[in-house]
């Protein structure tokens, strides 16, 4: 058994940038290999997301744990879309229209999720509802002097005047939804798994595995992603651990909700203009996702880069400024 599973393997042909004809077991490999590749290159469907929840946990622990959510997700969704391809109806999800809305849809989704980090611990609410059914149910309850003034909307009812600003921990939950939303995202990856991988499939009950394996691919790299934008702000020794948690979480707003909302133009400009995706500067490297320079990569640096490094030296300022520094540090300062 074990010379025929190596004679299987030394036969099988592994051309990752376009394969063709592939037998199953050469589909089930490439399948996840392709998302191991897909998973290590800048991808706009996955760095982004992955580097904004994984900053904003600061801990090794939750980085992976947000890389493993997300890539959930995503690979749920690759999974359903290459069962789906199965049955040729995977080409309404490949038109310069379905890219554009997911763009959108991705970037409504991070800015949400950006505007709920930066309400610095306060919540929405609306008292009308609560004072029209107490005044129809004939309710006429006395209210304290604090009571009154958060019911004016005059104070904050989280927080004491003399208490320094947090933002809320990054939802974790909302990483699954960015996945099955990011995973409508198509590009060569996506084309090879859907229009070569799935036909060599034997029949509909297997028809899922090349877009799961893929998935598990994306995510293994993901995971390993996620811990080291988890854990990388901890080398700040001079701020303390609320310090460090400040700036994580801040990093974390800024790329969601400005990288959000660069992803909506993207996706609106996409649907206005489709030849967009036909766009792009030419490496000469035979890998995808770095063999043209295309708005998607374009958007990876944007948003990972510029938007991350620009929150990160602004939120240190903040931290120092809020006194987020240790003792020793400001004994010497």
């Amino acid at each position: 058994m074990l010379p025929y599973i190596g004679f299987v393997l030394l036969n099988i042909n592994l051309n990752l940038w376009n394969p063709t004809n592939v037998t199953f077991i050469e589909a089930i490999i490439l399948s996840f290999i392709l998302g191991l590749v897909h998973g290590i290159t800048p991808d706009e469907h996955t760095w982004p997301i992955t580097f904004s929840y994984a900053v904003g946990s600061y801990s090794t622990r939750k980085g992976m744990k947000a890389g493993l959510i997300f890539s959930s997700g995503f690979t749920l969704q690759r999974a359903l879309l290459s069962e789906i391809a199965y049955f040729a109806l995977i080409a309404i999800f490949t038109t310069s229209l379905a890219f554009g809305i997911t763009y959108v849809a991705v970037g409504a989704a991070m800015a949400v999720a950006g505007l709920y980090l930066s309400k610095k611990s306060t919540y929405l609410h609306w008292h009308y509802l609560e004072r029209e059914l107490g005044q129809w149910l004939g309710i006429h309850r006395k209210r304290s002097k604090y009571q009154e003034e958060e019911f004016e909307h005059k104070i904050n009812p989280i927080m004491s005047k003399d208490a320094k600003p947090e933002l809320r921990d990054v939802p974790l939950k909302l990483a699954f939804v960015h996945g099955l939303i990011a995973g409508f995202g198509f590009g060569a990856f996506a084309l090879i798994l859907y229009f070569v991988m799935v036909p060599a499939m034997p029949n509909m009950y297997l028809a899922w595995l090349p877009g799961f394996l893929f998935g598990i691919g994306t995510m293994t790299m993901q995971i390993i992603f996620g811990a080291f934008f988890g854990t990388f702000l901890t080398k700040k020794k001079n701020l303390t651990k609320e310090g460090i948690a400040f700036i994580s979480k801040y990093i974390s707003k800024n790329v969601l909700y400005y990288g959000g909302l660069a992803f909506v133009v993207a996706g609106l400009a996409i649907i206005a203009f489709p030849n967009l995706l036909n766009l792009g500067i030419s490496t000469g490297l035979k890998i995808h996702n770095l063999d043209t320079l295309n708005i998607g990569f374009f958007l990876v640096v944007f948003v990972v880069v510029i938007i991350g490094i620009a929150s990160y030296y602004a939120g240190i300022r903040k931290a120092v400024g809020l006194r987020y520094v240790n003792a020793e540090k400001l004994a010497h300062g």
